[in-house]
């Protein structure tokens, strides 16, 4: 499970076997989440506040590229 970044305790990642399209993982505690990230779609969520999926949307897409390359080079693609 490569962890791409965490922010605010916000674990953000994807797993070794994911398929597209690109998408992130985020985890907190017993709460996740699980965002395409272009374009930016809430695919579930699993316990976290309006607040957190705020603040995790805004992570999202501030890091973008950075997602995207990280995906990348862990898959090749």
């Amino acid at each position: 499970m490569p962890t791409i970044f965490t922010f605010f305790g916000f674990r953000f990642m994807f797993y070794s076997n994911d398929h597209e399209p690109i998408h992130v993982h985020v985890l907190k505690g017993d709460c996740e989440a699980k965002y395409n990230v272009t374009p930016l779609g809430l695919l579930y969520n699993h316990g976290f506040k309006k607040q957190e999926i705020a603040l995790i949307e805004s992570i999202i897409e501030e890091n973008v590229e950075v997602i995207i390359d990280r995906w990348t080079a862990h898959f090749g693609k």
